[in-house]
């Protein structure tokens, strides 16, 4: 399975699963961004070394295959795609199989991207091919099901029936408790960090079939191209790919039970770690006690320049962040707000040379996911704030489409306008920006036309 896969061809003879794969895939099992837990009976201890057999039984590989094509996402290193994945999985299976039951199998070095972080900085994601991901998938609904039930309550990143708003709720809960203050610890590089030693020793705790482990050490140490030159992994993770979320939580884990053992209110969603405790001295004495454990044993690096002792709602987390009173609510992060009207300026910019129908549908694909998950906010204030203050964006850019003042005129004087108000505001020496809250444009393009385009309003509760 060195170098470069080839991808099939149609003269090729069709080589296809064994005759009890030819069917449909199973259905869905259900919507959300949580990975899936297979549906299939659990195993006992007694047959652990059997994992494998279950992991390349057909309709957990078909799950797979079904999963990984609705997540799409970009080729590996081969350029071969989601769509051609199946095929080439079936012509070349003769030669899979027996590498995958012995383990044997050598994953492609997954593709090295960078993507701008909010805050500043790239996140590195590692893209594995489309086959690799297929296997890492059938492997993730095996353990996911095996795993899930033993992790400690208080995780709640990638794990089935578990969301970010739960996990906001529950500091919520400390809050109204008095937990008035969180340290907040920031893992610098999390998923470039983890130790393969430290990990592979937690699996094998877990897992009796060496050549499950043995597969997974290949996709640890798989390589990664970087600028089209292959190098090693000695550490780390990579995102990108299905089974780095459930490794990073078996890692994690190891903080979590720790600190449960202490005694302590906490939350953790992925590498994002909040302790509540009631008084800044006792936070810097567990921030600093946590820090030295996650150092020595876990080793791990915390960001100290990011990692603070603070009041919870001067920090954010997941977004979010909490109002200062008796009893606290849920409110948006400024800083999430800020990159909210970044990203609705660069959408809206009037030099994109688009109608105004197509940049509201643009536009409104965006607000939707925006809107669902930010609406469990408690602070609807600010969402109607958005609202208004994107309405104007909006008419800003439909004056300055409109350009000549006599198309101004004519265009408010269709829409009602009366004939000296449409000719003042026409004639006026006020940019955009100013004149999208006069008299004139509030009435020519008011909400119901906004509506009327598909402009979903933020300050409306999310359909249940």
């Amino acid at each position: 399975m060195g170098g470069k896969r080839q991808k099939t061809r149609p003269d090729q003879p069709e080589l296809a699963f064994p005759e009890e794969t030819r069917g449909e895939a199973p259905r869905s099992l259900g919507e959300g961004t949580e990975p899936p837990v297979a549906k299939h009976a659990s195993q006992s201890p007694d047959v652990t070394e059997k994992l494998m057999e279950g992991i390349f039984r057909t309709s957990n590989l078909l799950e797979a295959f079904r999963r990984v094509r609705a997540n799409k996402g970009s080729p590996g290193i081969d350029g071969m795609t989601v769509v051609e994945v199946q095929d080439y999985y079936r012509q070349n299976w003769p030669t899979l199989e027996p590498q995958l039951r012995a383990g044997t199998y050598q994953p492609q070095p997954v593709l090295r991207v960078e993507i701008p972080k909010p805050d500043g900085g790239v996140r590195k994601l590692g893209i594995p091919t489309a086959l690799d991901r297929v296997i890492q998938q059938a492997v993730l609904q095996v353990l996911q099901e095996r795993f899930d039930s033993t992790f400690s309550q208080h995780s709640y990143g990638f794990r089935p029936g578990r969301s970010a708003h739960q996990v906001v709720a529950q500091a919520q809960q400390y809050l109204a408790e008095g937990y008035r203050w969180v340290v907040d610890i920031d893992l610098e590089k999390f998923f470039d960090r983890v130790n393969h030693d430290l990990l592979m020793g937690l699996l094998a705790k877990r897992i009796t079939d060496k050549r499950l482990l043995k597969l997974i050490r290949a996709f640890l140490r798989a390589g990664v191209m970087e600028n089209g030159l292959v190098g090693p992994i000695d550490e780390g993770t990579p995102q990108g790919g299905p089974l780095s979320p459930l490794l990073s939580n078996l890692v994690l884990d190891v903080l979590d039970r720790e600190l449960e053992k202490r005694g302590h209110r906490f939350v953790r969603y992925a590498d994002d770690c909040n302790i509540y405790v009631r008084s800044r001295r006792a936070g810097e004495r567990v921030m600093a006690s946590i820090t030295r454990f996650l150092t020595e044993r876990l080793k791990l690096k915390v960001n100290q320049d990011k990692s603070q002792v603070a009041r919870p709602w001067q920090v954010k987390f997941l977004g979010f962040s909490f109002t200062n009173g008796q009893e606290p609510k849920r409110r948006i992060a400024p800083k999430a707000v800020v990159r909210f009207k970044e990203r609705v300026r660069e959408e809206t910019r009037r030099t994109r040379g688009v109608s105004i129908k197509r940049m509201v549908a643009d536009l409104s694909q965006y607000l939707r996911g925006w809107h669902g998950y930010f609406a469990f906010c408690e602070t609807p204030s600010v969402l109607r704030d958005l609202d208004s203050w994107l309405r104007r964006r909006l008419r800003s850019v439909v004056w300055k489409q409109w350009k000549l003042g006599r198309v101004r005129f004519r265009e408010l004087r269709q829409r009602g306008v009366g004939k000296d108000l449409a000719a003042q505001t026409a004639g006026s020496c006020h940019g955009p920006w100013r004149l999208s809250k006069s008299p004139a444009l509030s009435y020519a393009l008011p909400n119901a036309y906004w509506g009327s385009l598909g402009l979903p309003p933020l300050a409306a509760r999310p359909a249940v």
